[in-house]
């Protein structure tokens, strides 16, 4: 929602996984909230220090979606049912997919990615392994 943990960490991994793969010339990867309350933020602290502790990069800073990305995107990956309705709901019927992230899951059996904003330690690690589960198999679907 506010662009501080799960979408700036899903454009973490999936830079790198594309980057891994050689194929940073094919993709435009960018990430955004449903809310600007955060914007102009940094991902939050917990979230980056998580994601430093497994090679990734948080270096995004926060914004909310814009009528524009549905034409400057293929692709829009939303993390929860709240997110993709209102996401969904803001298309003005442009050629932009908006998808799930949990519907590249292979490994974790879930049906949205959780926000880790109000817990401890354990869900910023949970986020990542969710997220590095569907990153990798998006990236073979395209």
């Amino acid at each position: 929602m506010g662009n501080i943990c799960r979408s700036p960490t899903a454009e973490g991994i999936f830079r790198k996984l594309v980057s891994n793969a050689g194929r940073d010339s094919e993709f435009s990867i960018d990430s955004a909230g449903t809310i600007g309350y955060h914007a102009g933020e940094q991902a939050d602290r917990r979230m980056r220090a998580a994601a430093a502790g497994r090679g990734y990069e948080l270096n995004s800073l926060a914004r909310r979606i814009e009528l524009a990305d549905f034409n400057r995107f293929d692709w829009i990956v939303t993390m929860d049912e709240d997110n993709f309705r209102d996401v969904s709901q803001m298309n003005p019927g442009s050629r932009a997919a908006v998808v799930r992230m949990c519907d590249y899951c292979v490994v974790h059996d879930v049906a949205e990615v959780p926000d880790p904003y109000y817990g401890g330690e354990e869900g910023f690690q949970t986020v990542i392994d969710i997220l590095e589960d569907a990153c990798e198999n998006l990236l073979r679907r395209l």
